[in-house]
C-alpha cells in the first residue's frame, strides 16, 4: 500500500542551538529533542532522567480521599472486598497489582473477579454484583471499567455493596453514584496528567493508601513491572507520568528479578534481549489477552500472581494454547473478512468497513479489524453475534476519531465506549444495515483525504555518514518509545544496495545500504520483497527508517529498520 511521507517542520533554530549547547550534542539530536518540546537543560534532565520523585500527588485525583477512607474503613471493619477488573491486559494487570498489594492486609477477606467476555460482556456486570453479594463482599474496587456503569452501580447499592471506581476511559456527563470515581478524565478532576492507563489509576490509589497510612512505598514500586505492561498493551501515551512509570517498570523488568509469570512469558515468546515496549506489545500482550479472548481471563491474573516458576509455567502453557487457538481464528476470519470486501463493489470502494457475521469468534474481532486496515486503510468495525445482539470492535486510522463517528450513530446502539482509535459497541442485529449506512455517511463526510492514506511521519532527513554509535546511544536514552514519544524516524535519499540484497522468509528484504560508497549499514525491510527486482539492479531509492541495534552471534552492530521505500 502506497504511504504518504510527512517530514516534521524544523524547530526554531535558536531553541535548537540552545539545547545543543546545553547538552553538548549535535544539531540533528537537538532538533529531535526540540520537536518533542524539550528545549532547555531542565526539560532535558526531566526527560532523560525520569524520577519517581516527580510523580504527582495521588490525592490530586478527584475523590481520592473518599476512596482511601472507604478502603481503610473496610480494613478496620474486617469487611470482605472484591477486586473487579476488565478481561484485557490493562484490566488483568490492574487486578494483579491491587489484589497483590492488598492481599497481605486483607488476607482471606479479599478476592478478585474478571467478567466472562461472552456471558457478561465488557465492564461491570449484574452477574458479578450478584456473585459478590452471594459471597459476602460489601466493597468492590473496579479497575479499568465502571465509569459508565450507572445502572450497575445503582443495582449494587440496592444490594448493600459500595463501589470504588478506578477507570481511565472518558466518562459521560453523569457519573455513577459510587463512593468514589477515580478518573483523571472527569471534567471536574484537577489531576495534571490525564493519560494514565487503568493500572496506573490503580497504582495511584495504592500510593495514596500508603501515604495516608504511613506505609513504605517501596513494595508498591516493585509492582511497576505490571504497570509498564499495561501502559504498553493499552497503547496510552508514554509521556509525562506514564513515561516515569514505564521507565521504572522497564528497569524492574530488566534489572530486577522477573516475577515468575512474566519470566515464563518471556521464555515462551523467546524474548532473549533486553525488554522494551515493542517486545511487551508483541510478546507479552497477545498471550495475556488470549486467556480472556478464548476462555477465562482469571487465568492471566493467576499467572501474573504465581509465586513459583513451576506454577507460572503451568499457567503460561495453558494460556499459550489459548493464544494458538486465537491465532487460528484470527487468520481464518481475517481471510473471510477481506474476501467479503473484495467481492462487494460498495465495500471495496467505501470510506469505511462494517462487516457482520454471526458465527465469527467474538474474541478476535478487534484483531481482525486491525488486519483489515492493513489492506483497506479506513475506519473499520467487525461485528458478530453474542447473546442475541450484534457486538464487536472498531479500529481507526491516523487522525480519525472513530469514537465520535460511533457517537453520531448512538441512537442505533445499545451501548458503546472506547477511545479515538479503538472502541467497542453492541446493537440489535436488525439495526446493523442502518448502522452500516449511517456510519459510512458520517465517515465519508468527516474523514480528510490525507487520512485515507497511511502516513509515515519523519523526524528529519539524515545522511548515513551522520549515524554512529554516539548518535545512537543518545537516541537510546530517549526510550521508552511509544505513543507521544515514538522512536525517531529518519529519511535518507538516493541510497543503493551494495549487491548483497536478498529476500529472507517469504516477504522480507535484507540489504546493505550506502549513499557515498564509504559508509555502509545493514538494513531489514519487513514485507517489502516486492522491491527486490529494482533494488537488485542497483537503482537508487529513498528510505525512511529507525535505527536499532542488531545482535548476531554475540556481535552488536547498528542496523536500519526500514519503514518504507520510495523510488524516484
Amino acid at each position: 500500500m502506497q504511504k504518504r511521507w510527512v517530514v516534521k517542520d524544523a524547530p526554531d533554530a535558536a531553541k535548537v542551538q540552545n539545547i545543543a549547547n546545553s547538552l553538548n550534542i549535535g544539531h540533528a539530536l537537538a532538533s529531535i529533542l526540540c520537536q518533542r518540546d524539550i528545549c532547555t537543560f531542565d526539560e532535558a534532565k526531566y526527560f532523560f532522567r525520569p524520577s519517581l520523585d516527580n510523580l504527582h500527588d495521588p490525592f490530586l485525583l478527584k475523590d481520592m480521599d473518599k476512596a482511601v477512607n472507604r478502603l481503610v474503613d473496610a480494613l478496620h471493619r474486617q469487611e470482605r472486598i472484591l477486586i473487579y477488573g476488565d478481561y484485557d491486559v490493562d484490566g488483568t494487570t490492574s487486578v494483579a497489582l491491587v489484589y497483590g498489594f492488598l492481599q497481605p492486609y486483607f488476607q482471606d477477606r479479599i478476592e478478585y473477579y474478571i467478567p466472562d467476555r461472552y456471558s457478561e460482556g465488557y465492564g461491570v456486570s449484574f452477574q458479578g454484583i450478584d456473585w459478590a453479594q452471594e459471597n459476602g463482599y460489601s466493597l468492590i474496587i473496579s479497575l479499568d471499567c465502571g465509569v459508565k456503569s450507572i445502572d450497575k452501580i445503582a443495582y449494587a447499592t440496592t444490594k448493600g455493596i459500595d463501589f470504588i471506581i478506578c477507570d481511565h476511559h472518558l466518562p459521560d456527563e453523569e457519573l455513577p453514584q459510587a463512593v468514589a470515581v477515580l478518573d483523571a478524565k472527569r471534567a471536574d478532576c484537577p489531576y495534571p496528567y490525564k493519560e494514565l492507563a487503568g493500572c496506573g489509576v490503580g497504582f495511584k490509589f495504592m500510593q495514596a493508601f500508603c501515604q495516608q497510612q504511613g506505609f513504605d512505598e517501596e513494595p508498591l514500586f516493585q509492582l511497576l513491572d505490571l504497570v509498564v505492561v499495561s501502559i504498553a498493551a493499552d497503547i496510552v501515551p508514554i509521556t509525562g507520568e506514564n513515561r516515569i512509570l514505564a521507565y521504572h517498570g522497564l528497569q524492574r523488568l530488566n534489572n530486577g528479578v522477573l516475577r515468575p509469570g512474566l519470566q515464563a512469558l518471556k521464555e515462551l515468546a523467546e524474548l532473549r534481549s533486553e525488554l522494551d515496549i515493542t517486545q511487551i506489545v508483541f510478546g507479552f500482550a497477545p498471550r495475556i489477552n488470549a486467556a480472556g479472548r478464548m476462555g477465562d481471563a482469571k487465568r492471566s491474573v493467576a499467572m501474573l500472581l504465581a509465586k513459583t516458576k513451576e506454577e507460572a509455567f503451568d499457567k503460561v502453557q495453558k494460556i499459550n494454547v489459548s493464544n494458538s487457538e486465537r491465532r487460528g481464528h484470527d487468520t481464518s476470519i481475517t481471510k473471510e473478512a477481506l474476501q467479503m470486501i473484495e467481492d462487494d463493489d460498495f465495500l471495496r470502494n467505501a470510506c469505511s468497513t462494517v462487516l457482520y457475521k454471526e458465527s465469527w469468534h467474538k474474541g478476535v474481532v478487534g484483531i481482525v479489524a486491525s488486519r483489515c486496515i492493513e489492506k483497506y486503510y479506513r475506519p473499520t468495525i467487525i461485528l458478530t453475534e453474542s447473546n442475541g445482539k450484534a457486538t464487536g470492535s472498531a479500529r481507526s486510522v491516523h487522525g480519525f476519531d472513530v469514537h465520535q463517528a460511533i457517537l453520531a450513530c448512538s441512537d442505533l446502539l445499545d451501548q458503546f465506549g472506547g477511545h479515538m482509535y479503538a472502541a467497542g459497541l453492541t446493537l440489535p442485529v436488525e439495526n446493523v444495515p442502518a448502522f452500516r449506512e449511517r456510519f459510512e455517511q458520517i465517515v465519508a463526510e468527516t474523514i480528510l483525504e490525507e487520512q485515507r492514506v497511511p502516513m509515515v511521519e519523519i523526524d528529519m532527513p539524515l545522511e548515513l555518514h551522520q549515524i554512529n554509535q554516539k548518535f545512537f546511544n543518545i537516541l537510546k536514552q530517549m526510550e521508552p518509545f511509544g505513543p507521544g514519544n515514538m522512536a525517531p524516524v529518519f529519511m535518507s535519499t538516493c541510497v543503493y544496495d551494495t549487491g548483497s540484497a536478498r529476500v529472507v522468509g517469504d516477504a522480507h528484504l535484507k540489504l546493505r545500504l550506502t549513499q557515498d560508497g564509504e559508509t555502509f549499514f545493514d538494513a531489514i525491510a519487513f514485507g517489502m520483497a516486492e522491491y527486490y527486482p529494482r533494488i537488485q539492479k542497483g537503482i537508487p531509492f529513498d528510505v525512511c527508517y529507525c535505527i536499532e541495534e542488531n545482535v548476531f552471534r554475540g556481535n552488536v552492530t547498528l542496523q536500519l529498520r526500514i519503514k518504507d521505500i520510495r523510488f524516484a
